[in-house]
């Protein structure tokens, strides 16, 4: 085992890699991509979200977000509506081919977390995923 074996960035990268590009190949023939499936994922967890707030939970630039957003509005995924409470906010929400979309792709990625967690106690499930969410959030120590 060399050093790059135990290098937390690398095996967090290799493993995220991995499921990121098996995932993408499995939904590739629905019209989906991952970046896709987070944006639908997202709004299916709260629909009529504001472009910020998408980006914040897809962890995907604003810039790239607003070319997918453009991307699977023509495919009639999702569509931007004005707040009601504030006509300078454009909403997201998810349009009827997108909530069919999702549906179909739900069960592929409950599959890949029960695949990748497989082995894994609901103890030791409950700790990987606050430790990842701390690390995510102590990466900010960088940005300041």
């Amino acid at each position: 085992m060399g050093p790059l074996d135990s290098y937390l960035p690398y095996l967090l990268n290799r493993a995220g890699a991995r499921i990121a590009t098996a995932f993408n190949e499995e939904v590739r023939p629905l019209g989906a991509t991952l970046q896709i499936w987070r944006v639908l994922a997202a709004l299916r967890e709260h629909d009529g979200r504001r472009m910020g707030d998408l980006s914040d939970t897809t962890s995907i630039e604003v810039s790239t977000l607003t070319r997918l957003v453009d991307n699977m509005e023509q495919k009639g995924l999702v569509a931007r509506r004005r707040d009601a409470n504030d006509a300078r906010a454009i909403l997201l929400h998810v349009a009827p081919a997108g909530r069919r979309l999702t549906q179909r792709i739900l069960p592929i990625a409950e599959r890949y977390e029960a695949v990748a967690l497989a082995g894994f106690s609901a103890g030791e499930t409950e700790v990987l995923k606050a430790a990842l969410r701390r690390l995510y959030a102590n990466m900010d120590e960088l940005e300041s």
